[in-house]
């Protein structure tokens, strides 16, 4: 009689790992950062069109996160915790900013990205129609992401592209739940009207 071989012990939670990085063991750390810098990365560059800021977003952000685990009390998820870093970090800079360069999403492609849920999917072989229409739609929602303010844009990167609810949207920018709600129906609307040629 055969034996099966013996299943793969189950991913640790990100609770166990958060606790295991407040006692000095960085590799546990390392595996949350394997684990959310591709969401992170994607909400820094819906958020602020560069890959260069959101690089630097991404590491600013796992660093303040790594130094302030002994204030992390688990009163939300640590994802929605390292997603408040990041986005109050991208609001930051969109602030301080004076001008907005734009940038195609197909940039994205060059640095392993372009297969992450949150983008659209051009990994087609060949120069098909498809891929063709793809890749024009990538570069107009880009533009239209650009059209909206920063306070808009946080809402639809949180939301629509990171997947935070509504409570927790509210709780990182610091207003009401029905301001959330106003300010994504708004955002889709304006998205909605430029890219009409395209939905």
């Amino acid at each position: 009689m055969e034996r099966s071989a013996p299943a793969d012990p189950p991913e640790p939670s990100d609770d166990d790992l958060v606790a295991r990085s407040r006692h000095g063991d960085t590799a546990a750390f390392d595996q949350l950062v394997v684990r959310y810098q591709r969401r992170i990365y994607s909400l820094a560059y819906n958020m602020t069109s560069s890959r260069e800021d959101a690089d630097d977003i991404v590491q600013e952000t796992f660093t303040k996160a790594y130094r302030s685990l002994r204030r992390f009390h688990g009163r939300s998820s640590f994802y929605t915790w390292i997603y408040a870093i990041a986005s109050n970090l991208a609001l930051n800079l969109l602030r301080k900013r004076k001008r907005r360069p734009t940038a195609s999403l197909d940039e994205l492609d060059e640095e392993g990205f372009a297969n992450d849920p949150a983008f659209v999917d051009t990994g087609l072989a060949g120069d098909t129609p498809r891929q063709v229409r793809m890749r024009e739609l990538q570069e107009r929602l880009n533009e239209a992401l650009q059209e909206l303010s920063e306070d808009h844009r946080a809402v639809v990167a949180l939301h629509d592209i990171g997947g935070v609810p509504h409570t927790e949207i509210a709780r990182i920018l610091g207003v009401s739940e029905g301001t959330v709600r106003s300010r994504l129906f708004y955002a889709r609307r304006i998205l909605q009207g430029l890219l009409s040629d395209y939905l």
